[in-house]
């Protein structure tokens, strides 16, 4: 009876789809060979019930306009091309077409006539489709930080090890070096320029502050490794040399410093707010 019910539910839910008016969007969406998705204006044009390309001229003009004072690139949404068309007679004809953005495509409901149906499925489709990619990249980010976060912790249990075993007995020094040549600030400093109180820097640090620290923690406990690097001294110098060589080569390329990266909220609030995200 479950299995019965559960059926019974996909193919409704599988009936909403195919008879919604956004699949008709869809159904005309293009991926480009960089595999970036467009619409183009000719195939838009009578799903919006615009019989004619100049009236239908008007309102993308007036999308570009709209997207001009939002400061947007006007050539990255609406970029102008052409289309041949057979004319029935054997021959063909090249006529005036445009590659649209999502965004594009959203402006042009935006300043259509909102009293067709059409225009009201349009902005509904577009809105949530751009809703949905905000989320998804969101869902990517939240994911990378989790697993570059998991690898500092493991990296750093390493780094702490080895450390151990070359003598270093003030794990709390020790890992201040490595924070003051990567931060060029020390550890309760770089908590009160970000403001996160008692929680954990890298708790609270986004993926590419992780990826640099990432970078300290890996190289530092090679250095000690390699070179045999005894006593909590020596230590303590090799991993500020380490965590100040990573940031100087964060400014060789023109990177933030660490320290002027905004905090985020802590790691342990995203595992729930991924599932929100998919919900």
């Amino acid at each position: 009876m479950k299995i019965l019910m559960k059926t019974c539910r996909i193919v409704f839910m599988s009936d909403i789809y195919l008879s919604s008016p956004h699949r008709d969007f869809e159904k005309i969406k293009r991926i480009d060979v960089n595999g970036i998705e467009y619409w183009e204006a000719r195939e838009l044009m009578p799903l919006l019930e615009y019989k004619e390309w100049r009236n239908f001229e008007i309102i993308i003009a007036k999308a570009k306009t709209t997207a001009e004072k939002s400061k947007q690139n006007i050539i990255s949404h609406f970029v102008e091309t052409n289309k041949m068309v057979d004319l029935g007679s054997g021959s063909a004809r090249e006529i005036s077409n445009y590659k649209l953005s999502r965004y594009a495509c959203y402006l042009i409901a935006q300043n259509g006539d909102s009293s067709k149906q059409s225009i009201a499925n349009a902005q509904t489709y577009f809105a949530i489709q751009a809703r949905r990619q905000e989320l998804a990249q969101t869902l990517e980010d939240d994911r990378k930080r989790l697993f570059i976060r998991q690898e500092v912790r493991q990296q750093n249990k390493q780094l702490f090890q080895t450390a151990k075993k070359a003598g270093v007995t003030e794990f709390g020094k020790f890992n201040d070096f490595g924070y003051l040549g990567l931060y060029n600030m020390h550890i309760p400093n770089i908590k009160e320029k970000k403001d996160i109180g008692a929680d954990s820097i890298l708790d609270r640090a986004g993926s590419i502050e992780l990826a640099a620290n990432l970078f300290r923690i890996t190289q530092t406990e090679d250095k000690i490794r390699r070179e045999e690097i005894k006593g909590q001294g020596k230590a303590n110098v090799a991993h500020f040399v380490v965590g100040k060589k990573v940031r100087e080569s964060i400014q060789d390329i023109g990177g933030i410093m660490p320290e002027n990266l905004p905090p985020q909220s802590h790691i342990k609030k995203l595992k729930p707010g991924q599932q929100k995200l998919i919900k």
